[in-house]
């Protein structure tokens, strides 16, 4: 369970970050979360858009003590709350940590904060992690975190959600460029 640890991200496929940074708007606003390994791939896809500064709202999930341990490490310490924290997400929070309630009510006003920030027409690309990007994707399709924990998040992938009048609209899940 890597959550705040500011372990390093493998950059090392750059056709794959180069076929990103090529998807993706030239025009956009770029953020990320304040964790090394969504500074350096946003550092990698930035081309020539305009960067905010790092938020750390945008971090992953805290695991608290959980923290670098395996899931098998973490169950074997407390079976019912790790089964719980991971089944039906919700108000179960890691030891020290948050739950993924906690996590929604710290993403979802850094992510309606954006909105406001990008110039009319721009878009805005955030690169964040696994946790962040389900609990935006939760927010837009209106179902609950066990629901949305079954999509998959690839490194490198996009998740496109856009508001309109009628609210959030999902795009695309997990798109590979």
């Amino acid at each position: 369970m890597v959550g705040w640890t500011d372990a390093p991200a493998d950059l090392s496929d750059l056709a794959a970050l180069d076929r990103l940074s090529s998807y993706l708007p030239a025009n956009a606003v770029l953020v990320s979360s304040d964790l090394i390994r969504a500074v350096a791939t946003a550092d990698a896809i930035q081309g020539g858009r305009h960067r905010l500064p790092h938020d750390p709202d945008l971090r992953e999930i805290n695991f608290g003590r959980w923290e670098q341990k395996l899931y098998s490490e973490a169950e074997a310490e407390d079976p019912a709350r790790v089964r719980s924290f991971l089944e039906t997400p919700g108000t179960i929070r890691a030891p020290d940590g948050e739950s993924w309630d906690d996590l929604a009510a710290r993403v979802h006003p850094a992510l309606d904060r954006l909105t406001g920030i990008a110039p009319t027409g721009r878009p805005v690309v955030v690169v964040a992690h696994f946790a962040v990007i389900l609990t935006a994707l939760q927010r837009a399709m209106g179902v609950s975190g066990a629901e949305v924990l079954a999509h998959r998040i690839d490194n490198l992938s996009v998740t496109e959600l856009s508001l309109g009048p009628a609210g959030w609209d999902v795009r695309l899940v997990n798109h590979k460029p």
